[in-house]
């Protein structure tokens, strides 16, 4: 496979660490790779492969030379560099939200979509890391009878809010057990023992940004543009992995026996579904690896066509850096 020069926008950030550890894991034929973050960072060095690299400052000239840019940084700092990247000839594959609805922006899940990958003009997008999680255990299901409607509750690990998220969450449970109180900082409230039941801002009649990109990214990903979605997030005190809670209506009926059949044999997918044993996903279990794990699979009691399940899947990993780092691996194909 062809050796290419990578570029990294953010990173020092936990998404950029975690690109780093897994472009070695996956062996990715990196030429020459060029970490890039703020001037804060800028000069610091990076270990990948027993080799250290500068931190270059993030600049219009940053991106000359490099094939592919994987980006894990925030929207204003993806949109105010995708231009230069473009122009330097390489492809931008974003983790950001900055892009991900434009139509002329692929938005792709490398397990159900990668064929959208093909008509990229420089720039493509890695969806939100719950909607990834979310789609990969049902994709399945859609190829089988097209998906009419969804409602979905995610709970979702404080790791989503980055490195501050897990700190937070671990000063407040020392604190409450020496007698202290500690003014939350990186969440709206106090989250250890805690259900935040809200991310992002308001985007849409009561419903939260987090809470639209399941529905917005879903039919597009899906190419299932009439597909509605109902979903509610909160933030839970777990440490990593979010888990989700799906029901959803298909065209034609799917039997929960042929349900297990197709999620067991999806790409991407592990069936872990065995009630009678307590068997069944859980953060614990899917934190720090790529695979969703998919169970409690049964029919949806309200709805002859409906069936209901849960899932978890790490959204540091399959949710944002390994998901960006597989639609690079479909760009050298």
């Amino acid at each position: 496979m062809k050796q290419v020069n990578i570029g990294i926008l953010g990173a020092t950030g936990a998404v950029g660490q975690e690109m780093i550890k897994i472009l070695e894991e996956r062996n990715f034929p990196v030429a020459s790779l060029r970490p890039i973050a703020s001037a804060r960072s800028a000069g610091s060095k990076i270990l990948f492969r027993g080799q250290e690299y500068t931190i270059v400052e993030a600049s219009d000239e940053a991106f000359e030379g490099l094939d592919i840019v994987l980006g894990a940084a925030e929207n204003d700092i993806a949109e105010r560099f995708a231009p230069a990247i473009v122009k330097a000839g390489a492809v931008f594959v974003d983790n950001s939200s900055a892009f991900r609805l434009d139509p002329n922006v692929p938005l792709v899940i490398p397990e159900i979509n990668p064929e959208d990958v093909k008509w990229h003009k420089g720039i493509i997008s890695n969806p939100n890391c719950t909607t990834i999680v979310t789609l990969v255990a049902i994709n399945a299901l859609a190829k089988e009878s097209p998906i009419e409607t969804i409602i979905a509750s995610s709970y979702q690990a404080v790791s989503g809010a980055g490195k501050g998220g897990i700190d937070e969450l671990n000063n407040e449970v020392k604190a409450l057990s020496e007698g202290k109180h500690l003014e939350p900082k990186v969440f709206q409230y106090q989250i250890a023992y805690n259900i935040i039941p809200q991310i992002g801002g308001e985007a849409f009649e009561g419903y939260t940004s987090e809470e639209m990109k399941m529905q917005n990214e879903g039919r597009k990903i899906l190419h299932l543009p009439e597909m509605k979605v109902s979903c509610t997030c909160a933030r839970v005190p777990v440490v990593r992995s979010h888990s989700v809670s799906v029901v959803l209506r298909t065209k034609e009926k799917i039997s929960v026996e042929r349900a297990k059949e197709l999620i067991a044999n999806a790409p991407g997918c592990k069936l872990v579904d065995d009630l009678a044993n307590k068997i069944y996903p859980m953060p614990l279990d899917t934190s720090d690896q790529d695979i969703v794990y998919v169970g409690r699979i049964r029919e949806d009691l309200t709805d002859e066509r409906g069936l209901n399940l849960w899932c978890c899947g790490d959204q540091v990993r399959k949710g944002a850096a390994t998901n960006t780092i597989q639609i690079a691996e479909l760009l050298l194909k």
